[in-house]
């Protein structure tokens, strides 16, 4: 079932997704089956399953040159999807980027994905490398989230890489695109951000999930400028539970994301990870209760793999 189906047949009450790893290469998926366990009494509509791009490292050599390789460190983004599918008969929703991907790699992957009966996709340029400064897309590939919704509505509308083909069967794909609700880091301004997001809407984006925030008033904002621009698809808010005391600096360096002061505050007079923990949970359940009762149509947690935290939390809003 496609997203905005879920959303249509919930009539205004506030479903809950969540968003999981692939395993790093060579461990088991039975780690992250132990982590949906947990959410699945609570009865999430969706669970989103990352992509991993590539990394580069230089190994050593005896001559004392270096060696470039390409390694992935969390390859099985379709294998999981299929398997969490089948397992628990939930709609999985992978993640497509255009950094890694050529357009013919894309539209295998989708066909791929359509194959296995997977209706939903979220399309998102990705993160540079490490290495690159600025975002570079592969040779033949998209540059823009944009464009790798535009590429996914012509597979929906049966325009393939390909033009030779003889009656191509189109794909039926629910498109996602990732909001900023404090703006893409690249972004001028918001303003010209949300200008930016209307255009992937414009191209065939059928709802949004936003970046995490911390205060809900930065998201309100975000869907009213949204809604004046003329997008009108649902957004989904995301949030992410606050955890140890170095994220008070990682978040806003990784994310491009403020922490409210009062947050900071209470964190910083914490004397131990489990307090901070508790400290966390306690801010994201007070934000999930004033989304819910705003009327979002759903709440999508950022887990990392860490459902205990957002079982606590669902188990005080749901």
């Amino acid at each position: 079932m496609k997203v905005t189906e879920h959303i249509a047949k919930a009539k205004g009450k506030t479903l809950f997704s969540f968003e999981v790893l692939p395993p790093l290469k060579g461990q088991s998926i039975q780690q992250a089956y132990r982590a949906v366990d947990q959410m699945m009494e609570y009865n999430p509509s969706f669970i989103n399953v990352t992509y991993h791009r590539e990394e580069y490292i230089f190994k050593p050599l005896a001559n004392g040159f270096h060696e470039k390789k390409v390694v992935r460190k969390r390859p099985g983004t379709v294998g999981m999807c299929a398997a969490l599918q089948s397992r628990y008969k939930i709609d999985t929703i992978p993640h497509i980027l255009c950094g890694g991907f050529s357009k013919e790699e894309t539209e295998n992957f989708l066909i791929d994905l359509d194959f296995l009966e997977i209706d939903n996709v979220l399309a998102l340029r990705g993160d540079p490398v490490k290495g690159e400064t600025y975002f570079q897309s592969e040779a033949k590939g998209n540059n823009y989230a944009k464009d790798l919704i535009l590429q996914i509505k012509d597979l929906n509308n049966g325009i393939y890489q390909d033009e030779d083909l003889q009656n191509p069967t189109p794909t039926n794909f629910c498109i996602g695109s990732a909001g900023y609700p404090e703006k893409h880091m690249e972004a001028p301004n918001l303003d010209t951000d949300i200008l930016k997001l209307k255009e992937k809407v414009d191209a065939g984006a059928e709802y949004i999930i936003t970046q995490m925030f911390f205060d809900n008033q930065k998201y309100f904002s975000f869907v009213e400028k949204c809604r004046e621009a003329g997008i009108d698809i649902p957004i989904i808010p995301g949030l992410k539970p606050l955890s140890t005391q170095r994220q008070l600096s990682i978040i806003p360096h990784r994310f491009h994301v403020d922490l409210p002061e009062e947050l900071v505050i209470e964190a910083v007079k914490c004397k131990t990870k489990e307090e901070v923990t508790a400290l966390g949970v306690e801010w994201c359940i007070a934000q999930s209760k004033e989304l819910k009762k705003y009327g979002v149509p759903s709440l999508h947690y950022y887990s990392m793999g860490k459902t205990e935290r957002i079982t606590k939390i669902l188990k005080e809003v749901f």
